[in-house]
């Protein structure tokens, strides 16, 4: 591996200019976040990680999952979804399983957030209440499953996203 997550940790003013920012709010699951970081260096978007995490992000599965590309994932850490919320005012998309807006129907911008909670308890309800407006899911058939996995639903978001954006700086 040329370079190790903690070299890529910059501030939010150095991923202003990405063309979305993906927000995974307090995650657990090293391969998750590990994939999230992959999708973010093929497609340049930016990687934002909301504390408390449940790894480090020295971690060796996070690394293996993200295998070479870390050189090409920027990441802003946060010490919590408050001080996400004080330090970043771009416009925010609420990825949440129980939604009553499709992620295909979301007026997605470029700068847009895709706000992603943690995989056993999704995001606080006070947030959703409050974005009720502005809280997307993907469909999925009743009485399946409980959820998508989160690497799943944040590569099928961020694409549709990037899609309904004409994948700015992708070639």
């Amino acid at each position: 591996m040329t370079s190790q997550p903690q070299g890529r940790v910059v501030s939010h003013g150095d991923v202003v200019t990405a063309p979305l920012h993906i927000v995974l709010v307090e995650p657990l699951i090293p391969p998750n976040t590990g994939n999230v970081a992959r999708l973010c260096a093929a497609t340049g978007c930016a990687l934002h990680l909301v504390e408390p995490l449940g790894f480090s992000i020295d971690d060796r599965d996070l690394k293996r999952a993200g295998l070479d590309y870390w050189e090409h994932v920027r990441i802003v850490v946060h010490d919590s979804l408050d001080a996400y919320f004080a330090s970043v005012s771009s416009p925010r998309w609420f990825v949440e399983t129980h939604a009553r807006q499709r992620y295909d129907e979301a007026a997605y911008a470029l700068g847009d957030a895709l706000i992603f909670g943690t995989e056993t308890k999704g995001l606080p309800s006070d947030v959703l209440a409050r974005e009720a407006d502005r809280v997307i899911g993907v469909p999925m058939r009743a009485g399946t499953v409980r959820s998508l996995n989160l690497s799943t639903t944040v590569g099928i978001v961020t694409y549709a996203a990037l899609a309904r954006l004409g994948f700015p700086s992708l070639g």
